[in-house]
């Protein structure tokens, strides 16, 4: 197939991606990433460390490239979306224009953009279609618009000079590599909620009333999702919603880690937080799409996974060393 790279490719999904792209036969993997990667990715990958906003450094790591799963950005959870607002913007749309430029100069094959649910943060219809984009309101929050733009980046450089892409979007990403941050909701829920319960919480504190919904989606699910976008001849030009089918509630979700952390299920409480200006209340993506064109369908189940991430914390993160 030739050589793909992926900026971004030492943070959480982007780890998930790199190792399924290893799977693939006669595929090279190069990785530029601000962050030191792994040594397994070291051994495995041509690395480039760097900032993509450079233009000669995305250059540099485009060069011979003949595909681009665009990774990098600034994310996190709800609170990074209130407190960087300018910086989201500024970061994400400088990558846009540094990283787009280079592939589009080295013609490559195919563009694959990864994009983000919040580009759907004021949809109306449920569960949510591909094509309700052309409908769904521009997002409040800066991070979705940020998001949303790099949509608008892919369908331009194709319009205009024919570069093909794949937009994939990932649902409510968890697993093992994300740790949680020391204030609750800099991270994403997951990480942050299993910390809690991990260092006994008790009652479990979330933000809002706990009816929002999401549909978490394993991280090993979404690079199984994206690199079929990418290979699948069917993918070219079309944008796809990467998930997993399942909608729960955030108490749902807040129950499931409880028990899965191996807490008495009689001793759950929640604590209700006040949520944040922009906390979307319900995420519940189509898949119908995807499983018709692409044939990728999720499987891995929330409680699989969720033990699994609490397994992987356990073990890595420094707070949680020594406790039960």
């Amino acid at each position: 197939m030739g050589r793909v790279l992926v900026t971004g490719g030492a943070g959480t999904v982007g780890t998930a991606v790199v190792r399924r792209l290893l799977r693939e036969p006669g595929l090279e993997v190069r990785v530029c990433d601000q962050r030191e990667p792994p040594a397994w990715m070291r051994d495995a990958c041509d690395v480039h460390t760097g900032d993509l906003r450079d233009l000669a450094e995305a250059r540099g790591a485009a060069e011979g490239c003949t595909h681009v799963i665009h990774l990098a950005a600034i994310v996190g959870g709800i609170a990074n979306f209130h407190k960087l607002p300018h910086t989201l913007l500024e970061v994400n749309n400088g990558l846009y224009n540094t990283v787009f430029r280079a592939a589009l100069e080295q013609r490559v094959e195919r563009l694959v953009y990864v994009s983000s649910s919040m580009v759907f943060e004021r949809a109306t219809e449920f569960p949510t279609t591909e094509e309700h984009i052309r409908h769904t309101p521009i997002p409040d929050s800066a991070y979705g618009f940020s998001k949303l733009a790099g949509e608008v980046y892919c369908r331009a450089l194709h319009d205009e000079h024919g570069l093909p892409y794949t937009i994939c979007r990932p649902f409510n990403a968890y697993g093992p590599g994300e740790m949680p941050a020391d204030e609750p909701g800099i991270a994403h829920m997951v990480p942050d909620l299993i910390r809690k319960v991990l260092t006994g919480q008790r009652p479990l504190q979330i933000f809002g009333s706990g009816e929002q919904t999401r549909t978490i989606t394993h991280v090993d699910d979404i690079a199984e999702g994206i690199v079929t976008a990418m290979t699948h001849p069917a993918g070219e030009n079309e944008d796809f919603n990467i998930s997993a089918s399942e909608e729960m509630t955030v108490a749902e979700i807040a129950r499931l880690i409880w028990e899965v952390c191996g807490r008495d299920p009689d001793d759950f409480e929640l604590e209700h937080l006040p949520s944040f200006k922009v906390d979307v209340v319900r995420r519940w993506p189509s898949t119908e799409k995807a499983r018709r064109l692409l044939g990728f369908e999720a499987k891995i189940g929330p409680r699989e996974g969720l033990a699994q991430t609490a397994e992987w914390l356990r073990e890595h993160d420094p707070v949680l060393a020594g406790r039960g």
